[in-house]
């Protein structure tokens, strides 16, 4: 009973979000505009609207608008809960989250002042103007950035997650808690080997990847050209599950752009190139003081990167207008997080005259423009390159830097990690914990950014289609493990964390896969 109490709640949240889209209002004037047509009965009216409906496309639009729907987890309401209890259940970890929204305002805040810098000012008519004119060139600026600095890098976000506790949880009782010997010390549900194995059974040894050079009895070009064969009719019949079904075991290159966007039901229509301009002129208009953090960070990692530097314009003109974006906003419904408020004029504690900065509620961090990066391969117009990673960003991404219990969010990731590692290479764990080279330590950088600038980029992407295929961040956690487990031999004749450091510096010749595939179900009965 419970059960179909449930699923009507989340019918009805599905209809009343639907209902307010431009997806909505579109089919809503089809309808009408086919009551004209010949064809339409008035005896059966409604089956001859449906029917057209379904002819026309418009009832395959309204599927994948639905499951995209389905797949933004939006948290279970109870009557008599506040919504900051259904988006995070564990108090605990909403304090931390709190706590360090805070700190990063705080910091934000203190740079303002400190620079005399503010948040946000309207550019003079002359800057406008010489805006608009290297729009498309802004890599070739270079704005003063010496002074300003990331608000934080992931090792600061790290020893936060590593202090987490539970108040109420008796660690003594506990013997997983007890046996784990890792950096996170928060008793997560997390899966174990033979669970994953069980729900990444698509990656088994003898199933046809791509990705894969030696397939069991399957030669590679024949798989690859009937794997093809079927991608291109996935695509055609315009089907958001059977696209995500489909990237389980990798997308082709030639289709990969059509197929992601499928799967995020981005459709690039012309209200979302409007919207896109809208935001455009937003940033044209108005300076924040966070566009320096994207400049900056641009410069310190995709500019510096072999694979991503010719993409820095795109990159530019993606996270200045996603700042601006108010539409992001709509995530922080099914977030642990908090969208930051501050006073534009400076008046630090002004509750009154606070407002949502940035518009977008996103403050960047270091390493935040490589969620960006990869994407710059697969899509060259800006729009459609926005509207995916707007979508990437709000069902993935965000769960990378933000304090939750989500089985996505990255503590579970952490801790999936650890227990990983710990409970199938506990001789490498041990002896990596004995020279103080905790694994997690040299692994959180790769998991934070999703390994964006750590693999190359055609085996980054064969990643992210799992991420997409499976709808969950979990792969990230199984190849960190992965990585290492590849790497034991080398990592077991250490002697310090600088030489751990060193054997796992270099991730850029590993083939994705295969790594998972071993880890996963090579020592499998």
């Amino acid at each position: 009973m419970e059960e179909d109490s449930e699923f009507s709640q989340s019918v009805a949240q599905i209809v009343q979000r639907l209902r307010g889209s431009t997806l909505h209002s579109q089919i809503e004037r089809q309808a009408k505009d086919c009551l004209h047509r010949p064809e339409i009965k008035l005896q059966c009216l409604k089956e001859d609207v449906r029917k057209f409906l379904k002819t026309s496309g418009w009832e395959k639009k309204l599927q994948n608008a639905v499951y995209r729907e389905l797949h933004i987890q939006l948290p279970s309401s109870h009557p008599r809960a506040p919504a900051e209890h259904c988006k995070e259940p564990l108090a605990y970890m909403r304090k931390a989250q709190d706590n360090w929204e805070k700190r990063v305002l705080k910091s934000l805040n203190s740079m303002s002042t400190e620079l005399e810098v503010p948040l946000s000012r309207k550019r003079p008519a002359a800057e406008q103007k010489e805006l608009i004119n290297k729009w498309n060139e802004m890599g070739t600026d270079e704005p003063a950035l010496s002074r300003f600095r990331p608000v934080y890098a992931p090792k600061d976000f790290l020893e936060v997650l590593i202090s987490l506790r539970n108040p109420n949880h008796d660690s003594r009782e506990d013997v997983s808690t007890r046996s784990h010997w890792g950096l996170i010390q928060v008793p997560l549900d997390v899966r174990d080997l033979p669970q994953l194995r069980k729900v990444y059974s698509e990656l088994n040894l003898n199933m046809g990847q791509l990705g894969i050079d030696d397939v069991a009895n399957i030669h590679p070009d024949l798989f690859e050209s009937d794997y093809v064969h079927i991608g291109k009719k996935v695509v055609l019949a315009q089907d958001s599950a059977a696209a995500q079904q489909y990237s389980r075991r990798g997308c082709p290159t030639g289709l990969r752009a059509d197929l992601w966007a499928l799967i995020l039901n981005s459709t690039n229509q012309p209200q979302d190139v409007m919207h896109y301009e809208q935001l455009k002129a937003g940033v044209i208009h108005h300076d924040l003081l966070v566009d320096n953090l994207i400049y900056k960070d641009v410069k310190l990692t995709a500019s510096n990167d072999d694979y991503y530097f010719v993409f820095e314009d795109f990159l530019y003109q993606v996270l200045l207008c996603f700042s601006r974006d108010t539409a992001v906003l709509e995530h922080f419904k099914y977030s642990s997080a908090t969208p930051p408020r501050s006073s534009l004029h400076g008046k630090m504690g002004d509750e009154e005259r606070a407002v949502l900065y940035p518009p977008n509620g996103v403050i960047p961090f270091h390493g935040f423009s490589m969620y960006v990066a990869p994407l710059c391969f697969l899509y060259n117009e800006p729009s459609k390159l926005y509207s995916v990673f707007r979508e990437m960003y709000t069902r993935y991404f965000f769960r990378l830097h933000s304090i939750s219990s989500s089985p996505s969010g990255i503590v579970a990731l952490c801790l999936q990690f650890e227990r990983l590692l710990q409970t199938h290479l506990p001789q490498l764990f041990y002896h990596l914990r004995q020279i103080e080279a905790q694994p997690l330590r040299i692994a959180f950088k790769w998991m934070v950014r999703a390994f964006s600038g750590y693999l190359s980029t055609d085996q980054l992407l064969l990643l992210w289609d799992r991420i997409l295929g499976y709808n969950s961040l979990e792969v990230i956690a199984v190849l960190a493990a992965a990585v290492f487990a590849f790497r034991a031999e080398n990592l077991m004749e250490v002697t310090s964390p600088a030489s751990a450091e060193a054997v796992l510096a270099d991730l850029s010749t590993l083939k994705v896969m295969p790594l998972i595939q071993v880890f996963l179900f090579a020592t499998a009965v």
